[in-house]
């Protein structure tokens, strides 16, 4: 009998791999199309391999081709974009539980919770408590929200925020609603992280070298361009698996410098002036703005859900094991370490130096009341923890960004970046949020007014979004309470960008000679 030739046999059909092969990524990393085809794991179609099928008949091979399309289809079996291999939240999929935990960790609490009590000073006591409990359980459903929607149409996962957003609201709508937040979010916060971060590295330097130190000490811009060229450095790893090591020690000096610096306040003496009475304004127009900027700030306190998917993304998934379970797992560990930082942080801080905070924060304040009290090495560690933090934080914070950038140079030319194309993106990346930082040297004004731009991103989109892709019963409870608390976001996000923005212009005013030394 006549074989027929090899050139007759049916083959699996798949994404073209002629284009996108493996050795052309730049992080060396494995390409998840590749692992798709080659993990160890069952899946429903494992079998169907082109080895497996070799010494059956080509009607045999029809029927089983059939079945693995068919599985894809009802979700079985996730496809995947191309693309994902070469761009930096994707390109890695062997995330877990543990990675998600630090990761989350290291993305919700850290620098903003310093400024938190300076938001108490504002509300008081009881606003103070009532709003921070709030934000908290609020952002925690939404992020749920986000967890469950990260696969909620079978065979499709969505990677990123805007893709979500895309699916939800549109593709149009949805890129104008999501794009401008993340992106701005992301920015913004490595903006703050360089002010941060700079700064505290010059009173670092100042405490090491002494109150008789004869050297010539850099100026703030100069502490600044020192920060972001470590931040640069450090950025040159290649996606956001690569950065797990650096979420795990950002979150364990998140967790450390929180809670040395509520206990040093609290166990030195209170400042004899000390007032626990909102801070009074020479107008009401200036009370209710300088209100609404301190709520931004508590809203910038939970400012993490722009990274969720992302997050998500890199773990593996099957229909089996689907990616949400490690997922929320991981997160429930994380947002309850960020409860133990934030909390006794802003009430802490606003008890061991009421109205009297300055608009640096909790660690500003440590250093003008105690820094004679501590010891200087105990001081010089708390903030050397909080430069590691900085630095952790601005690369999960960028990796969107980088993303974005990587995405639109592979989407125009077909090929992933090399090295010097995606180093050449993060140093101009961190250069800009450089420039932005100096032309924004007031911290506590850009925190409320990033709290106040990016709030639906935590508190209002996945509303929405839970609703118009899970369809609940029209006129439901789960209906209601979703659209109510979305619009009730939108509100507060106008509010609280109001109060930003006059905050901003305040500063501006009282700093228009500012000129930092």
């Amino acid at each position: 009998m006549e074989e027929r030739p090899e050139t007759e046999l049916i083959s699996i059909p798949a994404t073209p791999r002629a284009s996108t092969p493996e050795i052309l990524t730049p992080s060396g990393q494995r390409s998840p199309r590749k692992e798709s085809g080659t993990a160890k794991s069952w899946t429903p179609t494992s079998f169907i391999s082109p080895r497996f099928l070799s010494p059956i008949g080509t009607p045999m091979k029809r029927v089983l081709t059939n079945m693995k399309g068919y599985l894809e289809e009802v979700g079985h079996l996730t496809k995947l974009n191309p693309q994902d291999a070469w761009l930096p939240i994707t390109e890695s999929r062997n995330g877990n539980a543990h990675y998600a935990a630090f990761h989350n960790l290291n993305a919700g609490v850290g620098f903003q919770a310093l400024i938190l009590p300076v938001a108490f000073s504002y509300l008081g006591w009881s606003w103070g408590i009532i709003s921070l409990i709030i934000a908290y359980i609020w952002q925690l459903y939404t992020l749920w929200i986000l967890v469950q929607l990260h696969e909620a149409v079978p065979g499709k996962r969505y990677n990123r925020y805007v893709e979500l957003a895309e699916a939800a609201f549109g593709q149009r709508l949805g890129v104008w609603l999501a794009l401008f937040p993340t992106v701005y979010l992301s920015a913004g916060t490595a903006t703050a992280l360089i002010l941060v971060g700079g700064e505290t590295m010059k009173l670092f330097f100042q405490i090491v070298c002494g109150p008789l130190c004869s050297s010539n000490p850099l100026t703030t811009v100069e502490w600044y361009l020192v920060f972001t060229s470590l931040c640069i450095v450090l950025s040159q790893l290649p996606n956001l698996n690569s950065i797990a090591g650096l979420s795990l020690v950002g979150a364990v000096t998140a967790i450390t410098y929180s809670t040395m610096v509520w206990l040093l306040s609290v166990n030195q003496p209170r400042p004899p002036t000390i007032s626990y009475q909102p801070l009074s304004l020479p107008s009401v127009t200036a009370s209710m703005f300088s209100v609404l900027n301190a709520l931004g700030i508590i809203a910038f306190a939970f400012r993490g859900h722009n990274l969720v998917l992302e997050i998500q993304a890199t773990m593996p998934s099957t229909f089996k094991n689907p990616a949400h379970v490690p997922m929320w797992r991981g997160a429930k560990v994380a947002y309850f370490f960020i409860a133990m930082c934030l909390f006794p942080v802003a009430i802490g801080g606003f008890w061991a130096y009421g109205n009297l905070m300055p608009p640096g924060g909790i660690l500003n304040a440590l250093f003008a009341f105690h820094s004679h009290d501590i010891s200087r090495s105990l001081l010089a560690m708390t903030f050397l923890l909080v430069v590691f933090n900085c630095l952790s934080s601005f690369q999960i914070y960028s990796m969107p960004v980088f993303d974005s950038f990587e995405a639109s140079y592979t989407s125009r030319t077909n090929r992933p970046c090399s090295i010097w194309v995606r180093s050449g993106f993060r140093v101009f990346y961190g250069f800009v949020n450089l420039l932005i930082g100096v032309a924004l040297p007031f911290l506590s004004s850009l925190a409320g007014l990033l709290g106040g731009l990016t709030l639906p991103v935590t508190f209002a989109y996945p509303c929405f979004m839970w609703v118009l892709i899970k369809k609940p019963t029209k006129y439901s409870f789960n209906w209601y309470f979703n659209w109510i608390l979305g619009w009730l976001g939108i509100a507060f996000s106008l509010a609280f960008s109001m109060g930003g923005i006059w905050s901003i212009v305040n500063n501006g005013l009282k700093l228009k000679f500012f000129k930092p030394n």
